[in-house]
Order: C-alpha cells, then structure tokens, then sequence
C-alpha cells in the first residue's frame, strides 16, 4: 500500500491508514492493502520504498520530480489506487459538479484539499466564470489545490493543461497541514472543496483535517462542498459475517483435536476492534434486525470535534442475533439540501430524514470500489433478542474511527470502549483467515497432508517457513517426537509466544516448537540436523491482499533452506498449479474503464498512467490487479477452468512459463480473465486447497481486457462476431516476482 511513513500523524494501522490524503494527499483509498511500494514526497523529490514480495525485503530509493510521473514503477502504483474507480463514478462527479455549481455563485478564494487529477478544482475555477489566471487576479476569483503526493502533482498539471487551466489554478505540493497563509496562499480561502472520505468517512482524517483549515486557512463562515455527512446504521444477523470474527465458538463445531483458542483463551487469535469495509450487498442470507437509525453528523461548514459519544434506543424488528452493525453515509453537498450522495446498501431505499428527496440522491447506479459499507462486528455469538426488544446503543467517534458498544437490559457486551486483556500471545488476524481457520473442509485437507507426510517417517525437524500458526499447532499435536520451526516472518516473538500458550490445549510439549529467523536458521548449529518436512499454507501476514503468486514467497524461502534439506524431504504443498477461466465482470470493467470526459473537463491524458481499460496506445496492457470476485458486483463465469503452468516446489525456485488454450462454455461478453493458484499439497494430488473465484478466502488476480469480447460456445449457435476460444500465456520471473499475462483471442 502506499503510505508517507515520515509524516505520520494519526496512526490506524489495521486497515493500514496510516496516512491520510488530507495531508499527504495520498492516492485515494487504495484497494490493494499491500502495495509492493510506499512513498513519502518532499519539494521536488519522492523516497519510494520498494518491497521484494518474494523475500519481504525492502529498500528506500530516491526518484527526483523529472521521473516521478513516467517511470513504470509509479504508473504500476497508481494503477493500483482507486483514482479510476473513483473518476468513473459518474454520479460522484455529477453531484459535486452539481454542488459546486450552486454554491459558488461569485469569484471566490478556493481551496482544494487533496486535489487529485484537479477535477473539483478545475469544475470551482469553472463556475467562477472568468478567464483570468491566478497571477492576475488577485486573492479573489482563484483556486489554491493542494496536493502533496508527487506523481499526482505531475498528473494533475498533465489535466489542467490538456484543458487549458494551468493558469486557472495555483498548485501547492505540500500537505495541507503545511500550507501558510501568506506563503503558500494570498489570503485565507472563502470556500473549501474536498473529497476526503473513506468509506468510513474518517478515515482519510476528515476530522483533523477540516480542524487545521477551519484554524488556519479558512475565512470566518466558509461555503463547503461538501455541506454535511451523516452516517446511518442497521443491526443485522448473518452467519456469514459471523464467522468471520468468532473463531473460538465456531471452532467448537469442528471435530478434529487442534484447538487455535482454548478455552479462557477465547482472544488468543482475534479480528482488531474496527469497521471493515465490504460490498454488503454481495452478502448471501442477511437478516434485517433494526429499522436505519442516525449516528453521527458531520459539517464541514464548520470546526469538527474529535471526540463524541451518542446513546441510541433502537427497537429490534424481528427475533434473531446480532450478528453486525452495518453503517453508510449520506452526504449532503449543498447547503439549501437540494444534492445528496449515498453509500447505503441496495436494500436501503432514502433515510427518513431525507423522505421526498429521493429524486436528487446520488448513489453510485453501477457498481463501484472506492467507497462501501462498512461493518462492526459484535463479539462472539453475537446478542440474541426478540422482536421489540430495545437494544441500547453507545457509538463513539475518535479522529479516525468510529465504534460501538450495545446492550439489552438483560446482557452487555462491550465493543469498542473497553481494551482487550494485555496477554502477550494474543496475535490480530484478518478476517479471512479466522473464517479459514474455522473451515472444516480446509482444515482436514492441511491434517490428512500432515497425517501422510509423517507416516512414511517421523522427522526429526519440521520447518513451518510461513506464518500460518494452524499448520505450526497442527504439526506440533501430530508429530510428538519432532522438532517444530516456526520462521513466522510477520509475527515472530509472537508468534512464539503464542505457541507456548497454546502447548497444553494441543498436547505437545513447548519444548519441541521454536520461532527462529531465516537468517538464524540458516547459520545457527540447528542447521547442522536437516530439515525433514517443510510446510506452509502458504500465507504470510499483511499479504492478504496482494495477488495470488506473490504468496510464491514460500518457494524462495523453500530455495534458501535447499542446501539442510535431507534426502528424501516432504514438501507442503509440493506444487502450486496457476489456473484461470474467462468471466464477464462488467462492473468490475466499467469502473476501470477508458475516461474521456468528465462533466466537461478531457481526462484521456490520464489513461495510461491509471492502466485504464480500452483506449490505451498499442502494446501498453493495464495491469494485473487483485480483487475477491465474489465482491465484484455481476460476475459469470464463461469458460471451464484451465491450467496455464506449474511452480515445482520440489526443485529450488526457477524461472517458468505456460500457455493453455481457453473455450467457452457459455455466451456472453468476456471482461477479463480471472487467475488464481491451487495449492497441491502431495505428490498424489488429492488434497488440493484452492483459491478460485468460488473461494471467499482469498483475492484472485484479474487481467481486464482492452475491449469486452463477445463469446459463445461452438455448440450453441452464434453469430461469426462471436469468439469462441482465447490463448493465454504467462511467464514468472523468480528475481522480482513478476508473472507476466498475455492472450489472444482465437
């Protein structure tokens, strides 16, 4: 992900938003929570740190303002920011364009926080309608944009020229906290324009931001756009979302002898204590248990607090659990309520607060990524009430986040306010990998891989080179007489802790784990005994959104260890399988799509830098991205699943490549094809994990294609436009991690 690590100021680090656009103006919301680069920028050169995903390496390199917007490395990290999601969601634009519109009515001093490409900067300069150039015009009929993060500084003028506003509007390359009146600006701005917003709205920093400009850079009673946010919630039952945070009581379901959270130590591997972002909408079987209720309001008109607290009475509509509460914005952008913008569900219809005003609120009509719901999830079983049952209800907002606590007269669970017990092995996992980890079907595939590997011999020393803390307790509980290794690259001392509180539960004897480095490994006396079993999900912590062949760092660590590996070694998985299938995402490719014109101002210069969809100069692809497909809006799967190449884990790392010809199987429209890896865990090939689109577990990688592609089966009748098998080819480079994708359709 790409973060500004020097100037950091407000730490929220689980859903690694460290830093905020609003002040280092950052790419927007960036999808992928493991960018392979980071950035910090400072005047007219950018420190990027660069991160080997193979070895989780990294090093800081200097890139100078001449190189900030051409080099591959930055186009590769900006096509990876949901900058094009986001200008391709036309009711977004059109409701600022709206606003901004309405509300400037005069020339006026205009900031602009966390500029972009320039388009709110660019639609204010607009809306003033005069055509002199910020040198000339004084402090008033000007528009200041602030944008720190370099490469977006580049583009952006790259935008303004291209519509002939490069003296329209000043640009500032600093944070906004650094911005100085009198140096940076003429005069205090008379208007604020920004779109800040996270989709838990505070997550980008709203409120320290809107706190400093409200101090320093905005004159008395400043005009907004936008006006005000209000945040709206709903209590909801869905075993779906439960499992992804419980997985001490669903583990109790399972019937195999491994136990991850004993009892009394229910919080030893749990989910951090925030809102996560989802596409609720994909969710299957939801249970509404409340009517919408009102959380916060938000104005930007004026200074915000950082800190607040609301009691709530909400009246449970029907008998059930809660399981979750699931919260949206509304956002109003004009002051006189006329333009609205929402991020509710598809279930929620207008809030009663705006009942008549359905007509003027904007919700994204196709799907988009940059902004979701968001959802709290109540600890443990959850908490069962009846129909009418009032639920009390405690939300509390900080500067970044926003939490709950709820209770019934008859129970009381806290879950925001109150800390978790100080225990040392407690380690915080995604939510993923707790719903893996209770999977019975996934759990006795990694078992029954163990249970084969130690009875054709007892090792002496299992290395679990990942950090996947099942397979560590699993091998520990099965094979008694050996020596467990755990390398826990993402948790280490942690990790090591937690292997010793767990000993008794598992049965086996803290004196046969260990947690040790790779490097220790490699040059202690323990690599005198070799290795037997190596072993590993894979899985490494803080990579559970990168794509799937990143997680290849299991073969490079396996190559390091190739020299104490003892004759005749079990490697698991021995083989990872890369497969694909074509599939129609047409929402998924609208938002990546080719952008022309936004509300009148030309943005095609942008296309290549953001990896855009169609319209791209030939022989430049946009890149590979990964995405959960089943969070992807419309999706259809068109051809069977076909094998493209393998990565032989029995063999040091090398170099690979593949091809496989693709038929469809089904009529419809081809966006992209869909790749993921099955990880074959013996040599037998009958215990396979995988990854695909019908797993909710992982991300797959997602090659968009220039144009959609009409394609039909040969057995069905179809027109001759129609395609009816593609090529794919990839290659994998073991230095950088690269796997390169290529088609052609037939």
């Amino acid at each position: 992900m790409l973060h500004t690590p020097m100037q950091c100021l407000f730490p929220k680090t689980l859903n690694h938003k460290f830093f905020f656009r609003s002040f280092n103006n950052i790419p927007k919301s960036p999808r992928s929570k493991a960018f392979t680069v980071r950035s910090m920028s400072s005047a007219s050169r950018m420190f990027q740190l660069k991160v080997d995903p193979l070895t989780g390496n990294s090093e800081w390199v200097v890139i100078e303002e001449d190189e900030a917007s051409g080099d591959s490395n930055t186009q590769q990290l900006l096509a990876n920011t949901s900058y094009l999601d986001m200008l391709n969601d036309t009711r977004r634009n059109e409701a600022y364009r709206e606003a901004i519109d309405k509300t400037i009515t005069k020339p006026c001093h205009v900031l602009d926080i966390g500029a972009g490409t320039g388009l709110l900067s660019m639609m204010a300069a607009r809306a003033m309608g005069h055509g002199d150039s910020v040198e000339s015009s004084g402090s008033k009929g000007i528009v200041t944009a602030c944008e720190s993060y370099l490469p977006m500084v580049k583009l952006m003028r790259k935008v303004l020229h291209a519509n002939g506003m490069q003296r329209k509007i000043r640009i500032i390359n600093k944070r906004s906290d650094e911005l100085e009146v009198g140096v940076d600006m003429p005069s205090r701005a008379d208007m604020l324009v920004s779109e800040i917003l996270d989709s838990e709205l505070l997550g980008e920093g709203l409120i320290p931001t809107l706190q400093h400009a409200h101090d320093n850079l905005l004159s008395d009673n400043p005009k907004t756009v936008p006006y005000r946010a209000t945040i709206y919630g709903q209590m909801v039952e869905s075993t779906d979302l439960w499992k992804l945070h419980d997985l001490f009581n669903n583990e109790k379901g399972v019937l195999d002898e491994i136990r991850l959270v004993p009892d009394k130590m229910d919080t030893a591997l749990y989910v951090k204590r925030q809102q996560f972002s989802m596409h609720c909408d994909a969710l299957k079987g939801i249970k509404l248990l409340s009517e919408t209720f009102k959380v916060f309001d938000f104005d930007f008109w004026r200074r915000p607090e950082s800190h607040r607290e609301t009691e709530l009475s909400v009246k449970a509509t029907d008998t059930g659990t809660i399981h979750a509460i699931i919260s949206w914005w509304l956002l109003q952008l004009d002051e006189t309520g006329t333009v609205f913008y929402s991020t509710a569900p598809k279930w929620i219809s207008c809030p009663s607060s705006v009942e008549g005003l359905n007509s003027s609120i904007s919700r994204c009509q196709n799907w988009c990524d940059h902004w979701k719901q968001c959802v709290w999830f109540i600890p443990k079983k959850g908490l069962s009430l009846l129909k009418d049952e009032e639920v009390n209800l405690l939300a509390v907002h900080t500067d970044t986040s926003i939490s709950y606590e709820v209770k019934t007269l008859s129970q009381n669970l806290k879950l925001g306010r109150s800390e978790l017990s100080t225990q040392k092995y407690q380690i915080t996992l995604p939510p993923e990998k707790i719903a893996l980890y209770s999977d019975v079907s996934w759990r006795c595939s990694m078992l029954n891989a163990i249970k084969n590997a130690v009875k054709q011999k007892m090792p002496s020393l299992c290395v679990v080179v990942d950090d996947s803390l099942f397979l560590a307790v699993a091998l520990a509980h099965l094979a008694k007489g050996s020596h467990v290794l755990s390398l826990f690259p993402g948790f280490q001392e942690k990790g090591a802790q937690y292997l010793q509180a767990v000993a008794s539960s598992n049965s086996y004897s803290k004196d046969h784990v260990e947690v040790q480095k790779m490097s220790e490994l490699l040059t202690s006396q323990s690599s005198r005994r070799k290795i037997d079993l190596i072993v590993g999900e894979p899985f490494y912590y803080g990579n559970n959104s990168v794509l799937p062949w990143q997680n290849l760092r299991f073969w490079k660590q396996r190559s390091l260890l190739d020299s104490i590996l003892s004759e005749g070694a079990v490697i698991i998985p021995c083989k990872g399988l890369l497969k694909a299938c074509a599939m129609s995402l047409p929402d998924l490719w609208r938002s990546h799509r080719c952008l022309q014109d936004i509300e009148g101002f030309d943005h095609s210069v942008v296309n290549s830098t953001l990896g855009a969809c169609g319209g791209l100069p030939p022989g430049q692809e946009n890149p590979t991205l990964p995405f959960l497909i089943w969070q992807c809006g419309e999706s259809k799967k068109l051809s069977d699943v076909v094998t493209i190449m393998e990565f032989n884990f029995l063999k040091p790392m090398s170099p690979c490549s593949g091809k496989a010809q693709v038929e469809f199987i089904a009529c419809g429209k081809c966006h992209g094809f869909v790749l993921w890896i099955d990880w074959v865990m013996d040599t037998e090939e009958s215990i396979v994990s995988s990854t695909g689109p019908e797993q909710r577990y992982w991300k797959q990688g997602v090659k968009l294609l220039k144009e959609p592609v009409a394609v039909g089966s040969h057995r069905s009748t179809t027109t001759t436009s129609e395609r009816h098998s593609a090529e794919i080819r990839t290659s994998f480079d073991p230095s950088t991690g690269d796997l390169i994708v290529d088609y052609a359709f037939l």
